[in-house]
């Protein structure tokens, strides 16, 4: 009788770690198609790339490029908006799946994360107030400003490391916002004298709010523009480029661009 108990231990504690190692095996791509759904973070106040529009919906090219990604791939599309800074975090303790807003690839990020092919490319700009009087013909130069950049952002980053870090800027001058927006309405107000964001958004901040203009383009800190995944969730990487692949190739992605950005 002893003996049969034992047996029967054994054979249940057998069927247990089989179930567990079953259900380990499942990859992250598996476990959103059984769900039908990807969770999707953002940090929705960078027009034109993601944003709230007057309905309440998310809107901008970041949010129809990953509606339609979802789309082709049969799944739902869940939205997070959170702090720009905290979706890498988001991404690493698995909170959502993937994040999409905006993101430069850049050695530092690559650390922790993974990121698709990229989409899109993008270039810097120097935002002040109409009335700025003073001269930036480059980003050094920026150097002799009260500058705001927005947290964990690539030209945040770069303000830090070559100018603070570098001892050219005195870190008190350099003013970090979580959102965009706050920046240019401290900008408006004179508590700031210039932005370094990206520029497409710097051109969309300048039409929507006015009083701004942008004194300075060019390639700084920005570049290849991603999607964020998990560190080595190359299943899900690849799935991704695949459909990224299709829209470039179908044109889609370019309707897009000149549908949010020109």
């Amino acid at each position: 009788m002893k003996r049969t108990m034992l047996t029967l231990i054994v054979l249940l504690l057998v069927l247990v770690l089989a179930a567990c190692q079953q259900g380990g095996d499942d990859s992250h791509l598996a476990e959103i198609q059984g769900a039908g759904k990807m969770v999707v973070g953002t940090s929705a106040d960078y027009p034109p790339f993601e944003y709230v529009n007057e309905n309440g919906e998310f809107a901008g090219f970041d949010m129809d490029l990953i509606q339609e990604i979802g789309r082709r791939m049969d799944l739902e599309v869940e939205i997070q908006d959170m702090p720009f800074d905290s979706l890498l975090a988001a991404v690493q303790e698995g909170k959502i799946d993937l994040s999409i807003s905006a993101f430069n690839y850049d050695e530092e990020r690559d650390q922790s994360v993974d990121f698709t092919e990229p989409y899109y490319f993008a270039e810097d700009a120097i935002l002040v107030a109409e009335e700025f009087a003073g001269t930036i013909d480059a980003p050094e130069q920026l150097a002799d400003y009260v500058v705001g950049t927005q947290t964990g952002t690539t030209q945040d980053g770069w303000v830090t490391e070559n100018l603070v870090d570098a001892g050219l800027m005195d870190e008190a001058n350099l003013f970090r916002y979580e959102r965009i927006d706050q920046a240019a309405l401290d900008l408006k107000a004179g508590r700031i004298d210039a932005i370094l964001m990206e520029s497409v958004v710097a051109r969309t901040l300048a039409e929507d709010m006015g009083g701004l203009k942008i004194v300075y383009e060019g390639e700084v800190s920005s570049g290849p523009v991603n999607i964020v995944i998990p560190e080595g969730d190359a299943e899900l990487q690849e799935a991704l480029n695949e459909v990224i692949a299709e829209l470039q190739e179908e044109g889609f992605i370019e309707d897009l661009i000149v549908e949010h950005m020109q």
